[in-house]
Order: structure tokens, then C-alpha cells, then sequence
């Protein structure tokens, strides 16, 4: 597949009265066409800020992107000023994001329609009535009855879930290259949460779009990715495949992770202990005072690049690379 979007040691930080809090920290990674990417890991360690900052969404101050490239399209995004007229026009027309609530982007004082339209008049330059017809025909697309209707709505007239299946229906207007889901299902319940997993999966599947998906459900994205990025403390810990992952994890967070997906009949296993500060990060692995693997070495040897082990599947663990020889 065609390379799509390729991050290389991405870096964001944000300035607080405590100090410095390297949210992301040295990130690559790449993004194929068509292919679904499954972004994974616990609240904080950097998944939904990653993304921010590849759109030029981190507020500012007090977050600042202060290294790394975001090449798109034989362009780096992240050499456009948050505001230009080319981070603009990429924005909703060649990269689309759905956010966690949808209540805190969309207008409430606007309706469907007029949010909806605006999207198709700014990047393809249509009439509103043509553009109008293109969102009542997005709306069906995406299960929501009466669309022609329902484009006179306003947010607070739909449910959580109709809500976010109009996200999803805006993010799919310009039929953009890639779309970020970030957390786009976590706060509806199990049953509806289900429906708009299904419902991305066929809309990026039929019209051959790339997804990064979000989340800290690593169960959900075994599911629907083809590939998973493990990120924990701001950096990627793992990269590979879902059946590579799932059948050989080989970071001990990632092992964590999949121990803490329900299964029926078996005890709930829980990651002890917490995750660094991303202030005072410590010079070693940011994992070792919750590894039940650690070995003395662990103590005094420097965090391990993420290194690949075999061809697509790599950790940033030292010893898991020494078993490899490759430390």
C-alpha cells in the first residue's frame, strides 16, 4: 500500500507552573492508505495529543510542538502555522477528525445542516443547496432517518449516539485520505458504541480511507486495526501487527493490556501501580517500577529506542532486545 502519513520524532510539550510536561516524546511511526491503525494505551500517555499535533490543534500556549515531522503528501504538516490557509484546506478536506464528544464540536446554536454544508461549500466550492443535498445523502449513509428533515435540527435535538453518527458523517463529506477517531465511541454505552464501530468500519472500508484509531481499549482494536501502535509515557512502546501483538506481545505494558481485556470465566488482571511523571521522567524505562519483569540492569540502563525485532514488529524494551541480540 501507499505510504500515506509518516511521523518522525514527533515532540510536544506543554508549560505549567510545576514545569515542563513532555507529553509526546519522540514519536514515529507511519500510516499506509486504506489501512486502519489502532493508537492504544492508558489515559495520558500521549495518544489523543500525538494526533492534536499532527492536525495543529494543540492549544498554544501552552502546548508547543517542539520537534519531529509529519510528512503528508509530500508535505510536513507540522512546517504550516496552525492558522494558514494550507493547514486549513487539509483540515476536513484531506485529513478529517472525530472527537470524543461531539456536544464540544458541534455548534449548538447552528443547525445540522448549516455545520454540515459549510464543510462542502469551503473545500470543494459548492452551491449550498447542492451542498445541502450532499449532507441529507451523508446523514442516510450513516442510519439516520429522515435526513432531509434532521438537517434542520440542532445539536441538542439528537442523542449522544445520533451525535456522533453525524461526526462521523462530516468527518466523511470530502471523502478525505485519512480520518483520526479520537475516542470517538468511549462515552456511549456498550450497545451503541458497538453500532458506530460497525458503522466507521464500513464507511472507511467502502470508500477506501485510512483510520487512526484512538483508544484505550485494546480489545476494540483487535477487532478492526490491522496494525497497533502501543504508546505508554508519551512514547511508542510497541509497533506490529494485531495478530503479532495479540499472540506474541513483546513489551511487558502490552502483555498488561491484554491481560486486562474481560473474559468470560477469568479473573480481571490489573496493571499495578502508576505511571510516571511526564515532568520528572526518569532517565530509565518509564514502565519499571510496574514491570513484574525487570531485572537489575533495568536500574541503571538508558530507555531503549524502539527497535524492530522482526520485519513490522518492534519494542522498546531492553530485555526483550537482548534475548534478540540486539543490545
Amino acid at each position: 500500500m501507499e505510504r500515506l502519513l509518516t511521523v518522525s520524532g514527533l515532540s510536544t510539550e506543554f508549560r505549567t507552573e510545576r514545569g515542563v510536561v513532555k507529553a509526546v516524546n519522540n514519536v514515529s511511526y507511519h500510516i499506509d492508505g486504506g489501512e486502519i491503525l489502532g493508537i492504544v494505551g492508558e489515559s495520558g500517555c500521549g495518544k489523543s495529543v500525538s494526533q492534536l499535533s499532527l492536525m495543529q490543534l494543540v492549544p498554544s500556549p501552552p502546548g508547543r510542538v517542539v520537534a519531529g515531522t509529519a510528512e503528508f503528501g509530500g508535505v510536513d504538516l507540522l512546517k504550516y502555522p496552525r492558522k494558514s490557509r494550507e493547514m486549513c484546506s487539509i483540515r476536513g478536506r484531506e485529513i478529517s477528525m472525530i472527537f470524543q464528544e461531539p456536544m464540544t464540536s458541534l455548534n449548538p446554536a447552528i443547525s445540522i445542516g448549516s455545520q454540515m454544508s459549510e464543510v462542502l461549500i469551503t473545500h470543494l466550492d459548492i452551491g449550498k443547496s447542492e451542498a445541502l443535498e450532499r449532507s441529507a445523502d451523508m446523514l442516510s449513509q450513516v442510519g439516520i432517518p429522515d435526513a432531509t428533515k434532521r438537517l434542520k435540527d440542532y445539536p441538542h435535538q439528537f442523542s449522544g449516539g445520533m451525535r456522533q453518527r453525524v461526526m462521523v458523517a462530516m468527518a466523511m463529506l470530502c471523502t478525505p485520505k485519512l480520518i483520526i477517531a479520537d475516542e470517538a465511541t468511549t462515552a456511549l454505552d456498550a450497545t451503541i458504541q458497538a453500532q458506530l464501530l460497525e458503522l466507521l468500519y464500513k464507511m472507511v472500508s467502502e470508500y477506501k480511507v485510512a483510520l487512526a484509531m484512538v483508544t484505550h481499549n485494546l480489545g476494540v482494536v483487535a477487532r478492526y486495526a490491522q496494525r497497533i501502535n502501543v504508546m505508554y509515557a508519551g512514547r511508542v512502546v510497541e509497533t506490529g501487527t494485531v495478530k503479532e501483538i495479540w499472540a506474541n506481545p513483546l513489551h511487558p505494558y502490552t502483555e498488561g493490556l491484554i491481560s486486562c481485556v474481560p473474559k468470560l470465566g477469568e479473573k480481571l488482571e490489573a496493571i499495578r501501580g502508576m505511571p510516571p511523571s511526564l515532568i520528572d521522567r526518569p532517565p530509565t524505562c518509564p514502565f519499571l517500577a510496574r514491570c513484574k519483569y525487570r531485572q537489575d540492569p533495568c536500574y541503571s540502563e538508558p530507555v531503549a529506542d524502539l527497535t524492530y525485532i522482526d520485519k513490522g514488529h518492534a519494542t522498546a524494551c531492553n530485555i526483550k532486545l537482548k534475548e534478540a541480540g540486539l543490545l
